[in-house]
């Protein structure tokens, strides 16, 4: 082999660290976001909270309802980010009753089995960091994938909710076939890949199609196995109908092969997500305040998630140019790292206010009227409008909420797919769904509306929509079938 010198140009896009962290803190949620701040503070000493009060110090004042010191703006080096906010430390949960009181020589055994049996339950219920989404990413990175491939079945995981259903196929397919130029055969390729990530049945695009998955690795000897594939691919309808005898008929084979199928397919995960999500109640705090001033929405930041921080004038001042001592450089690396902070941190809460205002303009009737007036919007509406990039606009939105005077929202329920109508505009599938929610919550008990006499409803109202549409859009809203909800003779 011959080696040559040679000049090649090229171009490259490289992240300094100060953008990685500005894109680092842009996603985080809120809870995330101050558990940052603190590690910050702990580890930069440049850094310092506006009043210099302490964690410790904010909740003895909160304790006694005394009112913090009101912080001086006239420091030049100040960088003010919002009203001031405390995270008050809290007992872990692990944490048992014996680490804070001492037990008294009146303990009982009976007490250490319930000390036990409530180690027992947090263990059993509390969740892991890793998401669903973070879990099908690792295996994406390590997969025989492409580069390309690796790019499309990213997308495809941005799209599976957090049961493990992939939404909207049809037009996830038609964006990657316009945007990137995937061919047909390319997405059923990377999609096939994918549904054989862990767990076993994660991005079907409906339920019959994840208990197949799932039972489709299974040893052709199981028992009941080829019976119970052709329930879930043939006869779904049927089978929600828990009807045994019709199954056998339908199927033509005894109702004993029936009772076994069904009890290999009771022992599927019709939810193959859950297992990932969190099993503790969630407490959510808004990020972003809507209301209504002078006939205009308007909104601002949550004051609580955005502390006051700034430099600290004593280290800063003993920072001196030409020296380059070790202290030096540690003030000066510090220095730099306090300042890389505050602007991400200034950056996230503007670009976090600019998307939110930019979606309240463009979800004005949802404000006014309620969630049949919800406009189709992507991210790529709000994109262009700000001028920043879809990315920025999807980290900006996630795990972030709203509180308007309708509710407390996820900033990416604003966001949903469109319908045409038949004079020729779009409905909002959001929209579409609340329409269904208010034709089932008026519907005659003893005569439930099916899924097919919704769809026809609609069509009255000028939307479009197949039943199996109309059947999606109810399960997401986690209403059962017309004849669920059919009561008991």
């Amino acid at each position: 082999m011959k080696s040559t010198l040679g000049l090649r140009f090229g171009q490259s896009l490289t992240m300094t660290p100060a953008l990685q962290q500005a894109i680092r803190l842009l996603q985080l949620s809120s809870l995330d976001l101050q558990q940052e701040i603190e590690q910050a503070l702990e580890s930069n000493i440049l850094l310092e909270r506006e009043d210099g009060a302490e964690p410790q110090e904010a909740e003895v004042a909160t304790a006694e309802a005394e009112a913090p010191a009101a912080p001086t703006s006239e420091d030049p080096k100040s960088l003010e980010l919002g009203a001031d906010s405390e995270i008050p430390s809290e007992m872990p949960v692990d944490a048992d009753w014996g680490d804070v009181f001492d037990e008294g020589p009146s303990g009982t055994s009976k007490s250490g089995a319930d000390s036990d049996e409530l180690r027992d339950f947090l263990e059993a219920n509390l969740h892991g960091s890793k998401s669903l989404h973070d879990h099908l990413v690792d295996q994406a990175r390590t997969a025989p994938f492409s580069m390309r491939e690796v790019e499309l079945a990213e997308h495809l995981i941005d799209s599976i909710n957090d049961d493990g259903y992939l939404d909207d196929w049809d037009e996830l397919a038609a964006r990657l076939q316009s945007d990137y130029g995937a061919t047909p055969e390319e997405l059923d390729t990377v999609l096939e890949k994918v549904q054989d990530f862990d767990p076993t049945g994660v991005a079907a695009r409906d339920l019959g199609e994840c208990l197949r998955l799932q039972l489709e690795p299974m040893p052709s000897r199981t028992p009941g196995i080829n019976t119970a594939l052709k329930l879930v691919t043939e006869h779904l309808p049927l089978l929600g109908r828990r009807d045994a005898a019709a199954l056998a008929r339908a199927c033509g084979v005894p109702l004993a092969e029936i009772e076994l199928a069904l009890e290999l397919i009771r022992s599927l995960q019709p939810h193959p997500g859950r297992p990932f999500q969190a099993h503790e109640p969630d407490y959510v705090t808004p990020d972003v305040f809507v209301s209504k001033k002078n006939g205009r929405w308007v909104v601002g930041l949550n004051p609580e998630h955005t502390p006051r921080l700034r430099l600290n004038s004593q280290y800063q001042s003993m920072i001196r140019r030409a020296d380059s001592s070790r202290d030096q450089v540690v003030l000066k690396q510090h220095l730099q790292e306090a300042r890389y902070f505050l602007n991400s941190l200034e950056a996230r809460n503007e670009t976090l206010l600019r998307v939110a205002q930019s979606i309240v303009e463009e979800q004005r009737a949802f404000l006014d009227y309620g969630p049949e007036a919800m406009r189709p919007m992507v991210l790529r509406d709000i994109a262009e409008q700000l001028g920043i990039h879809e990315s920025t606009v999807s980290r900006a939105t996630a795990n972030k909420y709203m509180l308007t005077p309708r509710g407390l929202y996820e900033l990416k329920y604003f966001f949903s797919s469109h319908v045409q109508t038949t004079g020729g505009g779009v409905c909002s599938a959001t929209a579409i769904q609340a329409m269904i929610k208010r034709m089932i919550s008026g519907e005659d008990s003893t005569r439930p509306l099916s899924d097919a006499t919704l769809s026809e409803l609609l069509l009255k109202e000028g939307i479009q929509v197949a039943r199996r549409t109309v059947a999606k859009y109810r399960e997401g809203l986690g209403i059962p079938p017309s004849h669920e909800r059919k009561p008991p003779a």
